[in-house]
C-alpha cells in the first residue's frame, strides 16, 4: 500500500528568514485518500513574532482563532519530536512523499525550524498548486476552496482539490 504525507503550515509570514510556523498538520493516507492518521499542533511561539505579523496574518490568524491559541501552543522542539514520531509509525525508515498547496513554501520552514523532521522526508514532492495552474490555464476548470487557514481544514481541502482534477483524468488506477 502507497502512503503519503499531506502537510500544512501556517506561519507568521512567508519569509522564511524573520518569521517562523505557528501550527501545523500533517495527514497520513493511502493511495484511495483514506485517511490513516492524522496529527495537529499549535506551536508556541515568542510574542515578539506575533506582533511583527503583517496586517493580513494579524487579520486572518486572529479571526481564525490561531494567535490566541499560540502562547499555549506546544513548544518547536516537541513539534519535532512528535512529527519524527508520526512519520516513524507509517514509514518505517523509508522517507515520506510530503504533499499539499504550495507544499514548497512549507518545505522552506521545515528545512529551517524542522531539520530532523526534514531528514525524514523525500526530496519528491506532490504539489497540488501544479495541477491547479495545468487544469485552470489548459482546461478553465476550477475548485472553489473555502481558505479557513487553519492547517488541518487547509490540508483535507487540498487533498479533495487533487480528487476534484483526478476525475478529469481518464487513465485507469493499476489494480
Amino acid at each position: 500500500m502507497a502512503k503519503f504525507l499531506w502537510l500544512d503550515m501556517e506561519m507568521t509570514g512567508l519569509d522564511v528568514e524573520k518569521e517562523v510556523p505557528i501550527e501545523v498538520a500533517a495527514i497520513i493516507c493511502d493511495e484511495q485518500f483514506k485517511e490513516l492518521e492524522t496529527y495537529h499542533a499549535v506551536i508556541k511561539q515568542p510574542q515578539s513574532y506575533l506582533d511583527a505579523m503583517d496586517s493580513w496574518n494579524k487579520e486572518h490568524h486572529g479571526a481564525s482563532g490561531l494567535t490566541a491559541q499560540i502562547p499555549n501552543g506546544t513548544d518547536p522542539g516537541r513539534v519535532e519530536t512528535e512529527l519524527c514520531q508520526f512519520l516513524d509509525r507509517h514509514f518505517q525508515g523509508e522517507p515520506a512523499v510530503l504533499c499539499g498547496n504550495s507544499i514548497s513554501q512549507d518545505r522552506l520552514f521545515i528545512t529551517k525550524y524542522l531539520p530532523n523532521f526534514n531528514k525524514k522526508l523525500h526530496y519528491r514532492m506532490l504539489d497540488v498548486t501544479a495541477w491547479k495552474v495545468v487544469f485552470q490555464a489548459m482546461y478553465g476548470i476550477k475548485f472553489e476552496k473555502k481558505n479557513s487557514h487553519r492547517a488541518i481544514d487547509d490540508i483535507r481541502e487540498s487533498m479533495n482539490e487533487l480528487k476534484h482534477y483526478m476525475r478529469f483524468v481518464t487513465a485507469k488506477p493499476k489494480a
